[in-house]
């Protein structure tokens, strides 16, 4: 179960990482937060299924 999760709980670092360094540069996000939400919620659901089916 362990294994399942940490490719998501690094992924979640890194974006935390990247925010973090974007708010301190005072930088905006390359995407538009509701586009870029959608579209990451997309590909995991996406990722989720097809590993399910296989």
């Amino acid at each position: 179960m362990a294994e399942a999760v940490l490719p998501y709980l690094q992924a979640l670092a890194a974006g935390v990482l990247i925010g973090t360094v974007y708010a301190l540069l005072r930088v905006r996000s390359p995407a538009p937060p509701l586009y870029g939400l959608a579209g990451l919620a997309g590909m995991l659901l996406g990722h989720t299924l097809l590993s399910a089916l296989l």
